[in-house]
């Protein structure tokens, strides 16, 4: 309930310059005895951004918590701490390092031998096995061959 009248205040009446890309409450985690809530927010930007937006949330908490008073029905509102979610950028962060490994699969799939070519071995030679036309014992007989006499 909290994150969500949070995300209306931030929504409605935050008119801060330094909230440039609108932040998103991620989680709220409140205290047992309710006397203070961690506000998780993700926001979209560079981390200069992200920071002076941080910044804006910080400066504007008192603003946000008597407002939350006046909405919700509680008999005591948390302080808030505002914190930017580093879960997310952790989980883009495996998520690209995923989608890097993918595409080296990808490539090396590509530049691999077809599956049906022979494998070679690194002991075995490299020279190709006789053909049974040219293998010792297995010469043409031309001594018969009516063509041969032409």
């Amino acid at each position: 309930m909290i994150q969500r009248e949070l995300a209306m205040v931030i929504l409605r009446e935050l008119n801060d310059p330094r909230l440039v890309g609108l932040p998103s409450i991620t989680r709220v985690e409140v205290s047992e005895d309710i006397s203070s809530a961690d506000v998780y927010v993700t926001v979209m930007g560079s981390e200069g951004k992200q920071t002076a937006a941080l910044n804006a949330l910080k400066h504007s908490a008192g603003l946000m918590r008597t407002r939350l008073t006046k909405v919700m029905e509680i008999r005591q509102v948390p302080f808030l701490k505002f914190h930017l979610d580093e879960g997310l950028k952790k989980e883009m962060a495996i998520l690209e390092t995923l989608r890097m490994i993918e595409l080296e699969r990808q490539q090396q799939a590509g530049s691999q031998p077809r599956s049906d070519a022979p494998a070679s071995d690194a002991g075995a030679s490299e020279q190709p096995a006789p053909s049974p036309e040219t293998a010792p014992g297995n010469e043409p007989d031309t001594t018969d061959n009516p063509e041969n006499d032409r």
